[in-house]
């Protein structure tokens, strides 16, 4: 696997859509690699520029430490040349420290710093956690803003000029004041992710805001119509922006709401539904029923022939 430096990383997740590929589970909840490889190797056909492994949709917060590394190794092991994997770190400063030095061991190309675990902090608490993280890892990083880690443009701005290998900043809340004044003060300094879930229904708006790039987790199980909706918001077609919304992308937000947690549970569903099952999710989530599993196979089947279901 080819290793890049963090800005260049940065620039290769900034010219298209991300990969957040679901954790394989076995019936027994535990980790199943043959068929998570499997997942990986299918994905990487379909051309997404960057793959984060045990994201949010991989179920970061169900893995332990270890399991965590496993995750990325395979996922290191199995991308084609030159896609990069991006691993998770987070929790607490000095675990968050560990996943992103244990990233980097797994091979890694980048971390995706996400909120510490559980406890509300300042921002001048947050910075201290981030360049820390910075500091332990030679591997660009990635600020996940959302929860109990909602990052001001004053401490990304300071933080981007304290922290070389900061490349990245992923919004999870959806503020547009707050995004306009990021772009605004640090520009291309950073490479934008719209991290918002099911983050199609906020792309075309995002990207007036400098959000080249997003996370999308029904890449997972419909990866031709995510990178066809892509490129209808990077065209700015807004027309068949909408149609992909009304047909598919509402639809299954339908569902997703029906649930906290479903944002992620929809995700192994719809693996289910085109028949590439990747296992049930671990608690504190559940699975979607039988009938919402019948009310997505029903709008996936009247989406448009892709030659990917």
């Amino acid at each position: 696997m080819s290793s890049y430096p963090p800005h260049e990383v940065a620039q290769r997740l900034a010219s298209g859509l991300l990969s957040f590929p679901a954790t394989h589970f076995r019936d027994d909840l535990t980790f199943d690699e043959p068929a998570y490889r499997e997942h990986i190797g299918w994905l990487g056909q379909f051309g997404a520029t960057g793959l984060f492994a045990a994201g949010g949709t991989g179920e970061f917060f169900s893995l332990t430490p270890a399991e965590v590394e496993s995750v990325v190794s395979a996922a290191v092991r199995e991308v084609p040349d030159g896609l990069p994997v991006i691993a998770p770190a987070g929790y607490g400063t000095a675990m968050a420290v560990e996943l992103a030095r244990a990233a980097e061991r797994a091979g890694a190309h980048g971390i995706l710093l996400l909120p510490p675990y559980l406890t509300e902090a300042d921002q001048e608490g947050l910075a201290a956690h981030v360049r820390a993280v910075c500091a332990a890892t030679g591997l660009g990083v990635i600020l996940y803003s959302r929860a109990n880690a909602v990052y001001t443009e004053t401490t990304v701005a300071r933080l981007a000029e304290d922290c070389p290998n900061l490349v990245g900043f992923k919004d999870g809340v959806g503020d547009i004041e707050r995004m306009t004044r990021l772009y605004a003060k640090l520009g291309d300094r950073l490479t934008y992710v719209g991290g918002l879930p099911t983050a199609e229904t906020f792309a075309l708006p995002y990207l007036e805001l400098g959000v080249t790039t997003y996370s999308s987790a029904m890449f997972n199980f419909v990866p031709q119509f995510a990178l066809d909706f892509y490129a209808a918001v990077r065209r700015r077609d807004h027309a068949e922006v909408h149609r992909r919304l009304n047909d598919f992308v509402l639809p299954y937000c339908d569902i997703r709401n029906r649930r906290a947690g479903y944002a992620v549970s929809i995700v192994k569903a719809g693996l289910k539904v085109v028949g590439r099952p990747a296992g049930p999710v671990r608690s504190p989530l559940v699975d979607l029923d039988e009938a919402e599993i019948a009310m997505l196979a029903d709008i996936v089947k009247s989406m448009p022939t892709t030659g990917e279901v």
